[in-house]
């Protein structure tokens, strides 16, 4: 039972990330007069739909994904619909379909900030102090010379502003070597620290311990939940930001990401601590989406504003037959990737 509810969890809130991206493209569209085919949450055969005007409101078979059908898409179809070329997304002002496609991600940014609000509202948010408020004994941090109270400035060169950020560069450091702290202790003075963490085996995976802990006091009145909010908001954008660039440098392989089999395990393991983590989760994941759409890859919203601002600096726009084929060989890629990294998913749960 608890696996067909972790299902249906994983389902809604991927639906609700994407009908949220889509419903940002839809939008824009409609108000700048581009012909819309298709809104459509879910990939594949149709299972159900309506029509409302010109457009068709569709829930499709495979729910992962979606898609907003604009004119201007696929040449061929809008010939054949004799769809008026004024009506076509690309023959719309740069800055009109600069703004459909930035809304997506704008709209999965605009969800996330809504979640964390009103988990701040409902649950209170925590001040993210980056200070250490437990050092387990004989531990490596204590061995090191960290202390209770010590307020952590740096980790191996990188600045630390909160508590997820120390979370954040020991993921991404160089697992089992030693870490440089730089710490300032209660009574002022600050102080460099090279800590090794011990090595331990959980459920069959090695793990690297340091023994610290950072308990976190709750922010109160309606100043701390937008200062909460904010501050998190900000924090999430980060962890992509440094995911993505070491991933680029290396640092990070495509054996350490997860794909929706990887989330479908997180969402089954969030469930059971509670709705506010399944919340925070969703505000993630939709953080998630909207960054990585942002990126100047074609097939992403990204690299359809790579080509508007190529368009710029040209003088004219890339030929609409040539764009659509790189994205699609992109799309192509990026569904090869996808497959690999769903397998790596699977043999992770074995």
């Amino acid at each position: 039972m608890s696996i067909i509810i972790n299902i249906l969890l994983f389902l809604v809130i991927l639906t609700i990330i994407v009908a949220f991206h889509e419903f940002g493209h839809f939008l824009l569209a409609k108000l700048s007069g581009v012909y819309v085919y298709e809104f459509s949450i879910g990939m594949g055969p149709k299972i159900c739909g309506f029509k409302k005007g010109e457009t068709e409101y569709t829930l499709r078979a495979i729910p992962i994904g979606g898609f907003c059908s604009l004119a201007g898409e696929a040449l061929d179809e809008d010939d054949s619909k004799k769809i008026p070329k004024n009506r076509r997304l690309q023959n719309k002002t740069a800055w009109q379909r600069f703004l459909i496609m930035v809304f997506g991600p704008l709209n999965n940014f605009i969800l996330a900030v809504a979640i964390l609000f009103l988990l701040a509202c409902i649950w209170g948010g925590s001040t993210m102090n980056p200070v250490i408020t437990e050092v387990e004994s004989g531990s490596a941090a204590e061995v090191g010379g960290i202390q209770t109270g010590d307020r952590i400035l740096k980790i191996n060169g990188n600045k630390i502003s909160t508590s997820d950020d120390v979370i954040l560069y020991l993921a991404v450091g160089e697992q089992g070597k030693a870490t440089t702290f730089r710490v300032e202790h209660k009574n002022g003075k600050t102080e460099t620290l090279k800590i090794k963490p011990t090595k331990e085996k959980v459920d069959g995976e090695t793990t690297y311990k340091y023994g610290i802990a950072m308990q976190q006091e709750k922010y109160k009145g309606i100043g701390g939940v937008f200062t909460y909010t904010y501050k998190k908001t900000c924090s999430i954008f980060k962890q992509m930001y440094i995911t993505v660039k070491y991933l680029v440098t290396g640092g990070i392989s495509l054996s350490q990401l997860s794909g929706p089999v990887g989330i479908y395990s997180i969402v089954g393991e969030t469930r059971t601590a509670g709705l506010a983590n399944i919340l925070y989760l969703m505000a993630f994941l939709s953080i998630n989406v909207g960054f990585i759409n942002l990126l100047p890859i074609p097939a992403f919203d990204g690299g359809h504003i790579l080509f508007i601002i190529i368009e710029l600096i040209m003088g004219r726009p890339v030929k609409p037959e040539v764009e659509n084929t790189i994205h699609t060989i992109f799309l192509f890629l990026l569904m090869l990737l996808m497959v690999v990294i769903t397998i790596n998913d699977v043999i992770k749960l074995f």
